[in-house]
């Protein structure tokens, strides 16, 4: 927007005074008229201009007009007068001259003449156009100046400036940035080479392309004297911006003619472009100058000024450039995590920061790409997306840092949500061209090289005779996973795994491991494809042949063994199927080995042709032949087709035979193992028959029930072990999970739960290769499925207690909910159907209450919710635990939150009592504290209505009431009150329950709807507890009321089984605003008759790790186990639901409300009771680390030490130390510093990403150090050593499913262990910090006891009056010792197989992990202690060290982000401040509101050195709040205020320091806010928002006048600021 418009260039051709300045201007060029003589007359002297120019002004009177057209005929001869010298001196001359008179408005002037002078380089960059150079001799024939009106009079020019910089010259960097927004109208177009067709052109081109030259050169200097003339007075910041921006892209563009043209070859920068060049070099200091500050030197960094290809052989440019690195690589430093390149996602938690660029909707987040690796860029901003995954170079440290990050992930197998939204599909697999993806992503190139780097890993491990037969069961079903979705290029893994394992080390290779991994994807599509069709099938089929080794096992019945024996057989018959033009390669003796597979078929037929088990007949051609199911199975033909072997006929049978799984010996394991890769779907026909093998028997239905209806049940038999399907080739597993679909959801007989236990345990030995998401997978196979109850049942069931933590782990636990929630939409209207509607309720409770982050509602994320009550409330209470142990993880979770509570209260009409609100986070407690309580309310409509309800229900309840009446009162009874039925049944007991007639009330509460009974059950404990509050008031003994009260409430749970109890204990704890509410809950809660069916319940179930049961299962008679009222009119057999498994989710809210009202000893009584029953709770272990971290603070050790055993300890992996500690008679005595030590040595053992130095070196290097880690099952005492128990092993998904994998497990347990202690905070912290203070002198203090000291330790630092790391006072804040006394350092650096170098780093991250997951609690201690030890440190305090001293040791120790690293390089200040790094960048978004209390206790700030630490604290945190607005304006007024602490007019230092000194401190604040207004990585179009520069101009009215001068532009006013006046908010809106 011009800001000061002009008239039309018509309109100053019109104006009268224009011929005569034109024809005073051609006088003085000495071009009015053509001369021939030799002695013509000379232009008048330059002095004389003046005069002649007041004569001409006296003529006229409008003077701005005047100045207009002068200024435009000024402007129309720059270019024609620009390549001869003595015009051009005269131009300028005029120019000052003017200027003296006032005459020239730069504002206006210098915009116009860019203008124009852009226009008449596109005319000279047309290559074939006679415009080829400007002189004299273009003049008119008339002698006059070409008209003006050609000259644009308007600033409307924006600079051009490609896509610089590119990765091949500076590696990571912001995605094309430029100076200013792209125009491509002012691209110059200089002649191409492809233009020249004939090569004797060429010297023409040369001559004329010189000139061209030579004219831009002259042009460009001439128009930089005259705005270097300009400079000299005050202008606009909209002209400066103008100004910078074109000389930026001169300079970037400066050789742009020559690189695109032949004579490039030739070409050298002449004297003409050097003087140009030099001249803009001159502007553009003059511009960013700090006494001017006319544009903030900040621009110059962010232009790409300093990654153009070619730079000119000038050192006044060299020297503009390496200041610009120099600056640039100062302020990136601030956006960067000290060990930034160490910083890797260890999967230890649930969340992977999404770092959105943008603010989207609640349900966008779910299906963002997750970014768990950030690439800092050249500005130091995190960066992420394919198109910056694809410039890394194979070998660079961020290729290290990813490939550590997915080794991580190979090993500590994260869910495939997470590899879903981190990969992509190779480039050879994409059906069509598409754009890059934007989020973090990881290419094929880098999964292919990870993976063979876990194939070397494991078979080192092999090698080495540890059984880790379980590691590769997981990494076969991740490296299946991978393979299917094409995220590997087949051909060129076989490739690359051919060089490492036979080119590369010929003893590595030992056993047929390899081949049988290629065994398991052989099958899948696009492997198929590469060895059918692929160009290069040939060889890549005789390199997968080549990975053939005979196996030397020593135990030859080994089912594993076997399976290895075979396996080359199996891939050699299945390759001879697949290509007969790769038949040469096969070995004929694999080929032949087949035979035997056929032949122990053949035997184990006939060996149980006559038992009670059988199996599906098979002959070798069903071995080689034939195709089955799911793609073809073995080779088609016949064996007698390849003409060397025969069919043996003895081998067929008939009829069906099938297999005892229960008595198979390792030998026929290891058989049919091997059977499931040759002959998958006899195989999966011989599983089959096995289920139906014991045949089937007619369920008899109840004695209320009539019907024809004949239901076929599954007899029982025992489900096949985890031991027998873990060896079955994932093909084998896939088939199977279809065809027990089939029998389950669309087999006309009910299946057993031998059958629905064999499915689940299939689903979860595989989870990457097997899982579906269940209903849109069901309803894709059989669209009719959820109109059939008994297969909707089964479904529910099945996700209620058996799958439920697998699809949490998969991240598909909202989704399960939105899909349940239609269930229970649809249902809680619909009389009658209360079975259905239960169990899918249950399901949406246990769902919620799995949830770990904030979540919508609703998955359109528009209008009421559709849960019911009783879930809403569920979800109110989780939102409350989620919110307060967790936080919410991202800023874009927040504005839906409030979306969220709108709808639930919209449609729940509940209140929370004051004692449970004061344990909510107080984000949710203000949002609930100011609900109104409506419970007098429905007292007053109980009141109304109390009259004709109870003369109803006296007609239809009372004994001798009329049956009739029961349709009487259904069809006509108003709804308003039927909701008081139960009410008005327990008023109508009076204390006896035989008064009511049972059968009428049974009747009509069937034929209510869900809905209508869930209403009636909270209206009765409303009236209820009002009732007893009356009989009080007449009286009565509370004792009789209460007895009566349970009395009442047991006749409807127990006798008649008429209410569900889950919903009524539910709807008692929501009363806990009633001391009588949680009196009769424990008084249910004691019920004989509940302890009964709750031990009943377990007794049935067996064990709660139900996929190690290897009996029969015994299946429950219906009415027994759900009750009267949910199965009266079922037919349909249970599986697993039962009315006591119903309260598995209700006891812990029991237990969290009787905690909120101090009832800590019935709490623990509670939990005591029913521990049995929390054994099967599907989530126990996130149930005892949330409930301990909500009541932080608030819980007696005694019922900590009760809450604890809800766990099986002896599977936890709890250090020794703590057991005992907790067992101890003086617990409350805080542990040594040797637990903490050791505490996180666990967790860099297993949980942080192991340091890689050869990516060809497998793990830590080797595998040698990888024994070394800690074993799974404990973390190492002190007094341990030596190797790990390898039969320890990885963890499968069903070992570890809560929390999901086992270094979640073990971070989690750790968090557990803290949070357990009974001991503040206060000591924990104090005591984790000390640890890491002091890391790096007390792990070279272990390591000399055993290697000797270390090379340079405190000796040879390069800054001599910086603090040492190895200097025992530069480690201390006390100088007194350089290492923590009570660390048993013994052996404490062997154990962790890592140098004192990387382990220190390792264990700071590990802190920081282990700090950022505990309650804000502890937060608060960290940064007190923090900002305490930084103040107390001694090296700024010491009154003796000079400022260059102090600000040296303040960059020695926090400059360089990976300096820390270094060997004895580290400081305390700087392990504190790597602490808090690590400890922000697992922190949650919501807690980081805390963060800026450390500056606040650092406050006041009295040196510039401790402004930079604030600054480097502070610095990494700004990107996450690019979208945290209010945040991030909180964390830069902190920033800022620390500045004005230093630097403010009042503040008197003792001594003086200059401005120039923070200037690296001024660039990262101009970056951060305009990173903020971006909302992600700075572009050249960002700009801050007005709010920002509003309030960076109020804070720098406090500074000093120097400093504020180099904020001048971060703030709102448009005639001092280049971003407010190039903001269209606030040029349109300049108040």
């Amino acid at each position: 927007m011009d800001p000061n418009p002009r008239p039309s260039s018509r309109a100053y051709q019109l104006h009268p005074a224009r011929s005569s300045i034109v024809d005073l201007f051609n006088l003085y060029l000495g071009t009015q008229k053509r001369v021939t003589a030799l002695n013509r007359e000379l232009p008048p002297r330059n002095e004389q201009f003046l005069l002649d120019f007041g004569q001409l002004q006296s003529q006229f009177s409008d003077q701005d007009q005047l100045r207009s057209v002068t200024e435009s005929i000024l402007i129309s001869l720059v270019v024609p007068c620009s390549g001869h010298a003595p015009r051009a001196e005269f131009l300028l001359f005029a120019l000052r001259s003017l200027c003296s008179i006032g005459y020239i408005n730069w504002d206006t002037f210098l915009p116009s003449l860019l203008s124009s002078v852009s226009s008449a380089e596109m005319s000279v960059g047309q290559g074939n156009q006679a415009v080829t150079s400007v002189s004299s001799t273009s003049l008119s024939p008339s002698g006059m100046l070409p008209s003006s009106s050609t000259i644009h009079n308007s600033s409307t020019f924006q600079s051009s400036n490609p896509a610089s910089p590119l990765p091949s010259v500076h590696g990571i960097s912001s995605p094309a940035q430029s100076a200013t927004d792209p125009s491509p109208c002012v691209a110059l177009s200089p002649v191409k080479s492809s233009d020249i067709s004939c090569s004797g052109q060429q010297s023409t081109m040369r001559v004329n392309s010189t000139i061209r030259d030579n004219t831009l050169s002259c042009l460009r200097q001439l128009c930089c004297k005259i705005i270097l003339t300009g400079l000299d007075f005050n202008l606009k910041p909209v002209t400066y911006a103008e100004i910078f921006n074109h000389m930026l892209n001169w300079l970037v563009n400066w050789d742009q003619r020559q690189q695109e043209s032949d004579v490039a070859k030739s070409w050298r920068p002449d004297k003409a472009l050097i003087e140009w060049l030099h001249s803009c070099l001159d502007v553009i200091w003059l511009l960013v100058e700090e006494d001017k500050c006319r544009v903030p030197f900040y621009e110059l960094l962010r232009s790409g000024l300093q990654f153009i290809e070619n730079i000119p052989d000038d050192e006044a440019l060299f020297t503009l450039i390496l200041e610009i690195h120099r600056r640039r690589d100062m302020m990136a430093m601030h956006m960067q995590m000290l060990d930034q390149h160490l910083q890797c996602p260890t999967f230890g938690t649930h969340r992977f920061l999404s770092q959105t660029t943008s603010p989207i909707s609640g349900e966008a987040v779910a299906n963002l790409r997750y970014s768990p690796i950030m690439y800092p860029s050249v500005l130091g901003e995190p960066l992420h997306g394919e198109d910056l995954a694809n410039s890394i170079q194979r070998g660079s440290l961020d290729w290290e840092r990813a490939l550590r990050c997915i080794r991580h992930a190979l090993r500590t197998t994260p869910s495939p949500d997470w590899w879903k939204r981190v990969l992509l599909v190779a480039p050879c697999y994409r059906s069509h061209p598409q754009g890059p993806s934007a989020g973090a992503v990881f290419t094929s190139e880098m999964i292919c090289e990870a993976t063979i780097d876990r194939i070397v890993e494991l078979l080192k491990l092999t090698n080495s005779e540890i059984n880790c037969w379980q590691e590769w069961l997981v990494f076969s079903d991740i490296f299946f996973f991978l393979m299917k979705n094409g995220c590997i290029d087949f051909v060129d893994f076989v490739d690359k795994l051919i060089l490492r394992l036979i080119e590369g080390d010929n003893h590595i290779l030992r056993t047929n491991h390899v081949t049988w991994l290629l065994a398991q994807i052989i099958r899948v599509e696009l492997v198929m494809n590469a060895l059918t069709s692929d160009p290069r099938k040939m060889e890549t089929t005789r390199k997968i042949l080549s990975f053939h080794k005979e196996d030397r096992s020593s135990d030859p019945n080994n089912p594993q063994s076997i399976l290895l024996d075979f396996i080359s057989s199996c891939q050699n018959l299945r390759i001879w199927s697949l290509n007969t033009s790769t038949r040469e390669y096969l070995n004929n003796e694999q080929l032949q080995k087949g035979k035997q597979i056929d032949e122990w078929w053949r035997i184990a037929g006939k060996a149980l042709t006559g038992s009670s088990i059988g199996v599906a007949t098979c002959t070798s051609g069903a071995l080689l032949g034939g195709t089955t199911g799911v793609g073809s199975e073995g080779v088609a033909g016949s064996f007698s087709g390849m003409g060397k072997t025969k069919v043996d006929s003895s081998t067929t049978t008939t009829g069906e035979r099938m297999m005892d799984y229960v008595t198979l010996d390792d030998r026929s394991i290891g058989m049919f193992w091997v059977m499931s890769y040759t002959m998958a779907q006899p195989a999966c026909d011989t599983v089959m028959n096995w289920f139906s093998s014991a045949g089937a028997a007619e369920l008899i239905p109840g004695s209320h029930l009539q019907s024809n209806e004949r239901v076929m049940v599954m007899k029982e038999i025992s489900p096949l072990p985890m031991s027998l399907l873990s060896g079955f080739s994932l093909h084998l597993c896939m088939k199977l999970a279809f065809q027990m679909e089939d029998s389950l959801f669309s087999g006309q007989v009910v299946p057993s739960i031998a059958l629905v236990e064999t499915y689940t345990r299939l689903l979860l030995i595989a989870p990457h290769s097997l899982f579906r998401s269940h209903f849109s997978h069901l309803s894709q196979r059989y669209p009719a499925i959820l109109s059939k109850p008994g297969a909707t049942l089964l479904v529910l069931e099945i996700l209620n207690y058996r799958l439920l933590p697998l699809y949490r782990y998969q991240g598909k636990g909202k989704t399960l909910m939105y899909d349940v929630t239609k269930i229970v939409s649809a249902l809680k209207g619909k009389r009658g159907d209360h079975r259905a509607f239960r169990l899918a309720e249950n399901l949406c409770m246990n769902l919620i209450l799995s949830l770990r982050d904030p979540f919508q509602v609703k998955k359109e994320g528009k209008g009421p919710t559709e849960f019911t009550e009783t879930l809403n409330r569920i979800t109110i209470i989780t939102l409350a635990i989620i919110i307060k142990t967790r936080g919410i993880a991202e800023a874009d979770h927040l504005p839906y939150l409030q979306t969220m509570l709108e709808q639930i209260m919209a449609t729940s009409q509940h209140t929370w009592s004051e004692k449970t609100l004061r344990y909510f986070p107080s984000l949710l407690r203000e949002a609930m504290i100011g609900r109104i309580d409506k419970k007098s309310l429905a007292i007053q409509a109980w009141q109304q209505a109390e009259t004709t309800v109870i003369a109803q229900c006296t007609n239809l309840l009372l004994s001798s009431g009329d049956p009739s009446y029961v349709m009487t009162y259904i069809s006509h009874s108003f709804p308003q009150h039927r909701q008081y039925l139960c009410a008005a049944a327990c008023m109508l007991m009076h204390g006896h329950p035989d008064n009511i007639n049972v059968a009428n009330l049974a009747r009509v509460l069937r034929d209510f709807s869900p809905e209508e009974v869930t209403s009636n059950i909270y209206t009765m404990v409303d009236v209820l507890l009002h009732h007893i509050h009356m009989e009080l008031q007449h009286g009565h003994s509370l004792q009789d009321l209460l007895s009566k009260a349970c009395a009442n409430l047991a006749f409807f749970i127990w006798t008649n089984e008429l209410l569900p109890l889950d919903i009524l204990l539910l709807a008692l704890i929501d009363r806990d605003d009633d001391s009588h509410a949680l009196r009769i809950v424990i008084s249910l809660l004691d019920k004989q008759e509940l302890q009964q069916r709750v031990k009943l319940f377990c007794v049935n179930r067996g064990s709660p790790e139900h996929w190690l049961y290897s009996g029969m299962f015994k299946r429950t008679d219906l009415q027994k186990a759900l009750g009267n009222h949910l199965s009266w009119k079922e037919r349909y057999p249970v599986f697993f639901d039962d009315a006591a498994a119903r309260l598995l989710p209700v006891i812990p809210l029991v237990v969290y409300r009787l905690i909120e009202n101090d009832a800590t000893d019935q709490a623990d009584r509670v939990l005591a009771m029913y521990s049995q029953l929390l054994a099967y709770h599907p989530l126990r272990f996130t149930f005892v680390r949330d409930i301990l971290a909500y009541f932080y603070g608030h819980l007696p050790g005694k019922l900590t030490v009760r809450i604890l055993n809800i766990l099986d300890l002896g599977k936890i992996p709890f250090s020794e130390s703590f057991l005992k500690h907790m067992s101890s008679s003086n617990p409350v005595i805080c542990p040594p510093l040797d637990y903490f030590a050791t505490l996180l040595l666990g967790l860099v053992n297993n949980v942080i990403p192991p340091i890689n130095t050869n990516s060809k070196s497998g793990s830590m290097g080797d595998t040698s150090n990888n024994t070394l880690r800690a074993p799974h099952n404990k973390t190492p005492a002190a007094s341990q050593s030596g190797p790990t128990n390898a039969s320890e092993g990885q963890k499968s998904f069903y070992q570890t499913q809560d929390p999901g994998t086992f270094t979640q497990l073990v971070l989690e347990t750790a968090v557990i262990e803290i949070l357990s202690l009974p001991v503040p905070a206060t000591q924990i912290v104090s005591s984790l910090v000390q640890i890491i203070v002091h890391i790096q002198s007390t792990l070279i203090q272990s390591s000399n006891g055993l290697h000797g000291p270390p090379n340079g330790v405190g000796q040879g630092s390069v800054l001599p009056t910086s603090p040492s790391g190895g200097s025992t006072d530069s480690l201390s804040a006390s100088r007194s010792s350089a290492s923590v006394s009570g660390i048993n350092t013994s052996n404490f650096v062997s154990r962790s197989g890592y140098t004192c170098q990387q382990l220190s780093c390792l264990l700071i991250q590990a802190c920081g992990l282990l700090l950022a997951q505990l309650p804000p609690d502890f937060h608060k201690q960290l940064y007190i202690e923090a900002s305490r030890l930084i103040k107390e440190s001694w090296w700024l305090t010491d009154g003796k060290r000079s400022l260059g001293e102090l600000d040296s040791a303040v960059g020695y120790a926090l400059l360089d982000p990976t300096w820390a690293a270094q060997d004895n390089t580290s400081t305390a200040i700087g392990n504190i401040v790597a602490l808090l790094h690590a400890f922000f960048s697992n922190l949650p978004q919501e807690w980081l509101e805390g963060t800026h209390l450390i500056i606040k206790h650092l406050r006041p700030v009295t040196s510039v050195a401790m402004l930079r630490i604030a600054f480097r604290i502070m610095g990494p945190l700004l990107p996450r709040l690019s979208n945290a607005h209010s945040l991030f304006n909180k964390t830069l007024s902190l920033l800022l205020n620390t500045m004005v602490d230093v630097f403010g007019r009042n503040s008197q230092p003792a001594t003086p320091v200059e401005a120039s000194e923070i200037a690296d401190l001024i660039d990262f604040l101009h970056h951060a806010v305009h990173y903020e207004g971006q909302g992600g990585p700075v572009q050249a179009s960002s700009k801050p928002r007005p709010e920002v520069l509003a309030l960076c101009g109020r804070a720098s009215e406090s500074l000093r006048p120097d400093i504020q001068h180099l904020l001048s532009h971060l703030k709102t006013d448009i005639n001092s600021s280049i971003y407010a006046a190039t903001h269209p908010k606030l040029v349109q809106n300049p108040s």
